[in-house]
């Protein structure tokens, strides 16, 4: 009797009045605490210009491999981002077919070599993956990736 006087009332996490109403009065939901990601929020501005982007196969899917050129050197925290935020792993491509991406990065801070000096397309590129699943592609047309100065369409 001592166990189920401990139990509470209806507010109690222990009690079984309790267990089928639903627990908390918060709607639930998978979304990230304050949402996900998006383009004002990542911070990253995109890179000059896409130089290439092709597909590698892996067991899982396809790694898709991007080329790129900032606008000078030292430009870092490269990576693909999807232009509509998705979770991260669950990336799909529109109800058209076509996933659009956009290479973006952080510059280098200002006042140094780097951000003084333009990049040598012979040394200075920087390439970037992104796996996408078999599942992700089953509806895949097309690719578009973005920079800030052109974009490039790749077919699976």
């Amino acid at each position: 009797m001592l166990v189920l006087a401990g139990c509470g009332g209806p507010g109690s996490g222990w009690s079984p009045l309790g267990w089928f109403d639903g627990g908390s009065s918060e709607p639930q939901t998978l979304a990230p605490e304050g949402g996900y990601p998006t383009t004002q929020t990542d911070g990253r501005a995109p890179l000059a210009r896409v130089v290439s982007a092709k597909w590698d196969p892996l067991y899982e899917g396809r790694l898709l491999v991007v080329t790129g050129l900032a606008q000078t050197k030292g430009w870092w925290d490269v990576a693909l981002v999807t232009e509509v935020p998705m979770p991260k792993g669950r990336i799909r491509p529109d109800e058209n077919g076509v996933l659009r991406l956009r290479l973006v990065g952080y510059p280098p801070p200002p006042d140094t070599f780097a951000a003084a000096n333009p990049p040598n397309p012979a040394s200075d590129t920087i390439t970037v993956g992104m796996t996408l699943s078999h599942a992700s592609m089953a509806n895949l047309r097309e690719v578009v990736i973005t920079g800030a100065g052109n974009a490039v369409t790749l077919r699976p």
